[in-house]
């Protein structure tokens, strides 16, 4: 079973192109010109073992919004398309992250139902050139789309840089439990429902 996709995503606003690797070593080429949100994405990338390439031109001359956003719808649709039918995938996955005094703990389901629930604190200001309250954009738009069920809690921190790469290492080590195959759910859709 090859479990990967590619999406394009164009509007008037971005243009975006996303290919995904879900058995992968999380390999990554990340190009938004957004450069934090780059470093966000790789360590997505990294910490769930997905590989993905994301390139993406936006209206940056106006902000990071639409670019950030789009991202995250498309991100969202290639790793729906990569899942399939689910058949074997765990399902769930936890993780709780530190980064220096930040601590961040996110569950999530692949449940088909999207679901958003974040406590992200207080984040004001600019990580470089990133707006801090994207990241909460982000997440909500890749959650959507993927059709994910996703609780984010910020336990605690003081440092926005840290809290965001918090949030995305947290997002990545659980998104990587649960899309991983289990050998004794082989051909088997995980619910009582059968089908996600």
């Amino acid at each position: 079973m090859i479990r990967q996709s590619k999406v394009t995503r164009k509007t008037k606003e971005t243009d975006i192109t996303v290919a995904l690797g879900l058995d992968g070593t999380g390999a990554g080429s990340i190009n938004t010109g957004i450069p934090f949100f780059d470093h966000m994405l790789n360590q997505l990338s990294k910490h769930s073992l997905i590989d993905m390439d994301i390139n993406a031109s936006g209206d940056l001359e106006i902000d990071g919004h639409h670019t950030v956003e789009d991202v995250g719808l498309a991100l969202g649709q290639a790793l729906s398309e990569s899942l399939g039918s689910k058949k074997g995938i765990v399902r769930y996955g936890h993780a709780s992250i530190p980064m220096n005094e930040a601590l961040v703990e996110v569950s999530l389901d692949i449940s088909g139902r999207p679901y958003c629930v974040l406590e992200p604190g207080h984040m004001t200001g600019k990580v470089g050139e990133f707006d801090s309250e994207l990241a909460e954009e982000f997440v909500r738009a890749f959650v959507n789309s993927a059709g994910l069920t996703l609780h984010l809690v910020v336990r605690r921190g003081s440092n926005t840089h840290h809290v965001i790469e918090a949030m995305f290492k947290a997002i990545a080590r659980a998104l990587g439990q649960a899309v991983r195959l289990d050998p004794k759910l082989a051909g088997v859709v995980p619910s009582t429902k059968d089908v996600l």
